[in-house]
Order: C-alpha cells, then structure tokens, then sequence
C-alpha cells in the first residue's frame, strides 16, 4: 500500500467542521475584554494569552498531526513552513509566509497578512502594551513544545499597533530529545 500523501492547507480546511468566522471572531474578542476587566494589567492579560494558546497549542499538534498525514519535518526550517503553509490555513483559513531567517537556521518570522482574530477590533489608547492575538504566540509554542522543540515567540510587528502586517518572530532555544517510556532492550 502506497503511503499517504500530506494534505495541503486548503484541502484540510476545506473539508474541516467550522464554525461562524463572526462568531469566532466576536467570542475571542469578549474573552480578551473579559481578561482586561479581571486581570486589569495589559502585561498580565499578555501572560494569560499566550498561556491559554499554549495549552491549546499541546493539544491542537495531535489533531494536526490526525488530519493533515505530514510526516516528520526534518529540521526547524521545514517545521515552521508546515506552520505557516498548512497549520495556519487548517485552523484559521489564512496562510502565512516564513521570512527573516537568521544564518544559524534558528530564528525567523512568521508573516500574516490576514488575520481573522482581529475583525471588528480597535485597541482603545489605554491598552496600546496589549498584544491581542498574543493566543497565536502560545499556540505555536505549544505546539512545537509537543515536537521536541523548545521555542521563544515575540511579536515584531501588529496591524492593531499601525504595522502593515502581523510577524511572529519564532526562535528556537532547544531541541530536546525525544525520551521514550521504555527502554527495547528490557
């Protein structure tokens, strides 16, 4: 039997269960409103962000994994290209691009052009230190926490802050070995 070949981004999205982008878009908004009016502090809705997009991030990698039938990336470079090429366009409809690497191979930006989080929203002037998609940098870093790789996220530039786009910068800190319950030699 021929093994299966990986699902392009489009094809994935196309035949995933969604939900209303409005609505998506709308309980995002309320759930980031809700955060400042708890939390009062921009720097700690910041923190709570990018912790819920990380433990949503350690459990999106398996259905990833499931229905888009990608093989292990060979290295950082083919990981983030997956990310921005496929990971983006299965879960939010919008494909990014992968610039700025460093000569090491361990650092580079992931470009939005697009970003469905952000309809409908004005960052009033008392919440100009808020990174409002800041979700999307712990969801990457979760996800590729649950990869074997240890990574560091900042947001380089913010549509919301008069930037013509949105850039992660993801950087890689680690690899860490994978480490298997077992040993085969018992």
């Amino acid at each position: 039997m021929a093994p299966v070949a990986p699902r392009s981004g489009d094809a994935i999205f196309a035949n995933v269960e969604r939900v209303n982008a409005e609505l998506f878009t709308l309980t995002y908004g309320a759930i980031v409103r809700q955060l400042l009016t708890d939390l009062e502090e921009v720097d700690e809705v910041n923190k709570q962000l990018d912790q819920m997009g990380y433990n949503i991030g350690i459990r999106l990698i398996d259905e990833f994994l499931a229905k888009s039938n990608v093989s292990r990336c060979v290295d950082f470079r083919e990981t983030t290209d997956v990310i921005a090429k496929v990971g983006f366009k299965m879960f939010l409809g919008v494909t990014a691009s992968v610039a700025n690497w460093d000569a090491d191979g361990t650092c580079c930006s992931i470009i939005l052009e697009d970003n469905p989080l952000v309809d409908f929203v004005e960052l009033p002037d008392n919440c100009q230190g808020l990174y409002y998609c800041n979700i999307l940098s712990g969801v990457i870093r979760g996800a590729l926490e649950m990869v074997s790789m240890k990574t560091e996220i900042t947001w380089i530039r913010d549509v919301l802050r008069g930037d013509d786009a949105f850039e992660l910068q993801v950087k890689l800190l680690k690899q860490v070995p994978e480490e298997y319950p077992y040993k085969d030699d018992e």
